[in-house]
């Protein structure tokens, strides 16, 4: 049984059409247009017909950033979309002839490491995406974890640090404003101005007048003291996040996914060392395994399209 999965982001539109195994048969991408959620419903109403011509399909899930309902219908808020409240779904599945879901993104790219990735050998899973913010998904007992009202795991807005950074959901101190992409762009432009740790860092800086995530991801890679100081410092809080984490859902297996990820060990280096040194009642406690979340940019059709066709026929 096939399904359909769509991954609604900032600036791109990607569908797939999915089998059992969650191996992709074939994919279609295009632009978001984010200031109008006509033009939005259109591209995937076209994505979902052309994907699903000539094919048996059972369902279509789609994944965006935001505020999904229990119902998986309802978006009740989306960042980067002009979607308030929006019934998704009914719109949808008024157009189509086929089951939908409504997902959030970070669950569905979850929900896809635990069925054919990173955590395929578990039942108890937390990821955590460290792109531009910070995604989460939570597995328990080999169920996804929504929360009472739909909105649950979002796990970049733990509060980390009293009276932190302000963070864009409003609060200060969230762990989005400490263990992103954009977090370690600052720290690393922070040791570029201080000087002192490594050459590549304060040369970048000065060629360029400002780093980007790109040229501190390459001297990372190129073993750079300061971009290797910084990722430490960020993993530090990775960690102890992580052992938060730990403490509350007794997780098996943490899997980190998004760009900085792309770090590999260098990353889970020092989030293993932090969260050993915060884990509670260390030594009598199994300890959780850390892994890279394998499907990379696929892992959000993939698992939208697992969740619809899951939805569709049980």
């Amino acid at each position: 049984m096939h399904a359909i999965g769509i991954d609604i982001g900032g600036t791109k539109i990607a569908g797939a059409l999915v089998d059992e195994a969650g191996s992709i048969i074939r994919s279609d991408r295009q632009p978001t247009t984010p200031g109008s959620p006509g033009e939005i419903e259109d591209t995937v109403v076209a994505m979902i017909l052309g994907l699903s011509e000539g094919e048996d399909v059972v369902a279509a899930g789609v994944a965006a950033a935001g505020f999904i309902d229990s119902a998986q219908s309802t978006v009740y808020y989306a960042p980067n979309i002009s979607w308030r409240n929006e019934p998704f779904r009914d719109k949808l599945e008024a157009r189509l002839d086929l089951p939908i879901i409504i997902e959030n993104d970070a669950n569905a790219a979850g929900w896809a490491e635990f069925r054919f990735g990173a955590g395929r050998a578990y039942t108890d899973m937390v990821t955590l995406t460290i792109g531009t913010g910070v995604g989460g998904a939570i597995v328990t007992n080999n169920a996804l974890f929504r929360g009472g009202f739909g909105a649950g795991a979002e796990l970049g807005h733990l509060r980390v640090v009293p009276d932190g950074l302000p963070c864009g959901c409003g609060a200060h101190g969230c762990l989005e404003q400490y263990g992103s992409g954009r977090a370690l762009l600052r720290i690393a432009n922070e040791f570029a101005d201080a000087g002192g740790i490594g050459l590549g860092l304060a040369g970048a800086r000065e060629r360029r007048g400002k780093l980007t995530g790109k040229e501190v991801g390459r001297l990372i890679q190129d073993g750079d003291g300061g971009a290797l100081a910084a990722l430490r410092q960020l993993g530090g809080v990775l960690g102890q996040a992580c052992a938060s984490l730990g403490a509350v859902l007794d997780p098996q297996v943490f899997v980190f996914g998004g760009g900085v990820a792309a770090a590999g060990d260098l990353l889970l280096e020092p989030i293993k060392a932090a969260y050993l040194d915060y884990l509670p009642a260390r030594g009598y406690h199994p300890e959780a395994e850390f892994a890279i979340a394998q499907l990379v940019n696929d892992a959000g059709v993939v698992g939208a399209a697992d969740l619809a066709r899951l939805h569709a026929v049980r």
